[in-house]
């Protein structure tokens, strides 16, 4: 006797399927998802952030292992859910993300891999959930946005190798302030002299500082200069951006009917 289909019952996705909305899609159960781990990923930062000041006993240790053991379980879902493990292992987030695990799973060495704890920053506004949450009209200073993080990353991620590296070994770095304080002077190409790194690395990283720094502000100001686009996808060749005021695609000369605010 066949049994009977219960019209109540949810129909069964796969599992693949069902995480490739959760990480991908905009549906509300989706954007719930992406919300909720928006707010970890601000905690986790927020914690990253004070973690140089909190004694790094078992209680820390057992942090470590269970931020890296939640990682290393969303890495493996967005692995699934993204499909092709060639071009997703080539995404330079994914990278960022696998050197933050990094430095987590191998606390013996903390103290020298702590600077890469700040590339988690990067991720969360690099990532398409926190644009797809903030809605179109945040998304057209997108590229303004991305270029301030962008640059305000790199200070402290330099900030906090300069400490990790060179704090107790150079005289006038006795705090994280000094190293700040020496990372901006060199991205600025001030060069006060009172603060010099010692050594081959000491002067690679001060080069790092000062090439990196200088490219970032660069395309920050020109990322200022530049007016705005919108996100309106052709739908003839699928170009995602364009002027405000654009009535034709400038890649295909297609027709673009662009939603404006009357406001």
């Amino acid at each position: 006797m066949d049994k009977k289909a219960d019209p109540d019952a949810r129909p069964r996705r796969p599992v693949r399927s069902l995480l490739r909305e959760l990480y991908h899609g905009e549906t509300s159960r989706a954007l719930r998802f992406q919300a909720m781990w928006l707010f970890f990923d601000a905690l986790l930062i927020a914690f990253f952030m004070v973690s140089p000041f909190i004694e790094h006993g078992t209680a820390f240790l057992l942090a470590d292992y269970a931020i890296a053991l939640v990682l290393f379980a969303d890495l493996v879902a967005r692995a699934w859910a993204f499909g092709n493990f060639t071009r997703w292992i080539a995404r330079p987030l994914v990278w960022a993300d696998f050197a933050v695990l990094l430095s987590l799973i191998i606390p013996v060495y903390a103290a020298n891999l702590g600077f890469l704890r700040i590339l988690r920053a990067y991720s969360l506004i690099h990532g398409a959930s926190l644009w797809r949450l903030l809605g179109p009209r945040v998304q057209q200073h997108s590229d303004s946005i991305k270029a301030v993080f962008n640059l305000v990353v790199f200070i402290f991620m330099m900030t906090a190798l300069v400490h990790t590296l060179f704090a107790g070994r150079v005289p006038h770095i006795k705090s994280y302030l000094d190293s700040l304080y020496f990372t901006v002077a060199s991205l600025t190409t001030t060069g006060y002299g009172d603060i010099v790194l010692p050594g081959v690395w000491g002067r690679l990283i001060s080069v790092l500082i000062m090439i990196g720094g200088v490219s970032l502000f660069f395309r920050l100001v020109q990322v200022a200069i530049r007016s705005p686009k919108v996100r309106a996808p052709c739908p003839s060749c699928g170009l995602q951006r364009h002027e405000p005021d654009a009535i034709h695609c400038k890649a295909c000369g297609q027709a673009l009917h662009i939603p404006h605010d009357n406001d």
